[in-house]
């Protein structure tokens, strides 16, 4: 198989995956609702859906120690499934039914998040099997520990830097997290309480 077509398959096609099937959930459950009239319960998709999203959390507060129960790697998995199920609720609940610009900001701001999660994800993963493999090699041809560290310096000092890609994506995240606020509060300002 071509470099590029294995490329391909391997490092853009789950990615590009990942987000469809978000997507095609959202548009299929949404259809769903509209097909069995049952367009109110994507009214009300939308708190499940931050709930879950609040869930996801737990793997970055733990990150930061700020909680201290949890595997990281347990809770990066949680992390990732419910922020995909949270989106995919407030995506149902967006469907066609947002009259304010401020719900379409925070769904926009969501779904870059969601790309930017994904992004950090499949590029971390994909530069620590190369760095790996590049060391299976090293070891496969007898060099020493100290000469593979020496030779792969380069290759850990970028996989180092891929490892900072949260540094974009947590302004990414507190931006999602104030226009969901700002929406929240804004339908608790305006809801029809009589």
């Amino acid at each position: 198989m071509p470099t590029k077509a294995r490329l391909f398959r391997r490092e853009v096609l789950p990615f590009v995956a990942s987000f469809a099937l978000l997507a095609v959930a959202a548009l299929a459950l949404d259809g769903l609702l509209h097909l069995l009239d049952l367009l109110w319960i994507g009214r009300w998709l939308g708190i499940p859906g931050t709930l879950l999203i609040i869930g996801s959390t737990a793997y970055s507060l733990r990150k930061r120690k700020l909680i201290q129960s949890g595997h990281p790697a347990q809770l990066l998995r949680w992390h990732e499934v419910l922020a995909w199920l949270g989106s995919l609720l407030v995506l149902v609940h967006a469907g066609v039914h947002f009259n304010a610009i401020l719900g379409w900001l925070a769904v926009g701001a969501m779904l870059i998040n969601v790309g930017s999660g994904l992004t950090g994800k499949f590029l971390l993963d994909r530069a620590r099997r190369r760095l790996e493999e590049a060391r299976q090699r090293s070891r496969a041809r007898g060099l020493a520990e100290a000469e593979i560290a020496e030779q792969l310096y380069w290759d850990s000092m970028t996989f180092d830097a891929v490892k900072q890609w949260r540094v974009v994506h947590f302004p990414i995240t507190l931006a999602f997290a104030v226009l969901a606020i700002a929406h929240i509060v804004a339908i608790f300002l305006f809801w029809g309480w009589n």
